[in-house]
């Protein structure tokens, strides 16, 4: 009889009803309806995301794989990306959280990699309630008010770290951040155990801007006028005038930021101009999230639709990948 009033009183955490409970004596119904409480939780936790291992597992093959087959023309960020989130997510004591700051011209695949990041580390990827965007002409539009948000920023980060100490923040549009926003959240990112209680060590955050471009594409054009392989460009080549000259642009939300003084950021990944033949991998993984048989001749014709620069040599994509879904139905 126990085991039948433990069904209903599940099925009645379900929105069903069981006359029976009813007719037990008070203290059974209290063990009864104290242990169904207990799977009550478990079943609200089974079918809503919370912060554990189920919803919550890094996946470096998936990681690994997604670099390799879906970002093209990106070496230097492929090997710099999958190495620091994977030695981040294993790492059981962080000594501070994972700072990158991703850097290059438009449709480079900035946003792409932290999609990526975010789908190899949560159940529900981007749509999971720990991961966080922020666009900075959307959240943050008056630079006059830069002080409130500061003081949002500063609550909202520590209100879902608490939540989830795994939390992911992506800073979209950096270029045009208010020089000084970013510095609120400065103390989150140092080597300390804890802020008031909360430890942020193992949180990610990960900065998107253009700003720096115009170095990335110098270097990829020098090698490209000097017939050096595109692929022998190395990080070396960019990642300290990359820095440099973020910290020094007026323009970026890193203009003078002590997160650059003080060697907070990780990494500075720099994402190279695209080519005709990134352009067209690109049009052929589009074809193929959309169960279509790929189509090189096609992919060819998508390609040769952009617009490139520098106007006389013709070489990178003024929009990389970013308009290939567009263009591909414009010639379906």
């Amino acid at each position: 009889m126990m085991k039948v009033a433990h069904v209903c009183l599940l099925l009645h955490v379900l929105s069903t009803t069981c006359p029976l409970v009813n007719a037990f004596d008070p203290f059974t119904t209290t063990l009864v309806i104290g242990a169904t409480s207990i799977v009550g939780r478990k079943v609200y936790n089974y079918f809503h995301e919370s912060c554990d291992p189920k919803w919550i597992a890094f996946n470096a093959t998936g990681l690994e794989a997604d670099l390799r087959s879906k970002l093209f023309g990106q070496h230097i960020a492929s090997r710099i990306i999958l190495k620091a989130v994977d030695g981040f997510m294993n790492n059981d004591n962080p000594k501070k959280p994972l700072v990158l700051s991703l850097h290059g011209w438009t449709g480079t695949g900035k946003n792409f990699i932290s999609k990526l990041i975010a789908n190899n580390i949560y159940k529900e990827g981007t749509k999971s309630s720990f991961f966080h965007l922020f666009a900075s002409t959307y959240h943050f539009p008056h630079s006059s008010q830069y002080e409130h948000y500061k003081s949002q920023l500063k609550e909202w980060i520590k209100g879902n770290v608490t939540s989830c100490e795994r939390s992911m923040f992506v800073f979209d549009e950096m270029d045009k951040m208010h020089p000084g926003l970013i510095d609120g959240i400065k103390p989150f990112l140092d080597y300390y155990e804890n802020l008031d209680g909360v430890s942020y060590r193992k949180a990610i955050f990960i900065f998107l801007s253009n700003a720096g471009s115009d170095r990335i594409v110098e270097t990829a054009l020098d090698f490209w006028n000097s017939a050096k392989a595109r692929e022998d460009i190395q990080l070396k080549d960019l990642e300290s005038l990359l820095s440099m000259s973020v910290f020094n642009d007026q323009q970026s939300g890193f203009y003078r930021t002590s997160l650059i003084d003080k060697n907070l950021v990780d990494f500075f990944v720099p994402l190279l101009p695209l080519e005709s033949r990134h352009i067209v991998q690109c049009t052929m993984a589009e074809m193929i999230s959309r169960e279509m048989k790929p189509n090189l001749t096609l992919a060819e014709l998508v390609a040769k639709d952009l617009i490139y620069f520098p106007k006389t040599e013709r070489v990178f994509a003024a929009t990389g990948c970013k308009t290939i879904e567009s263009k591909l139905d414009y010639y379906l």
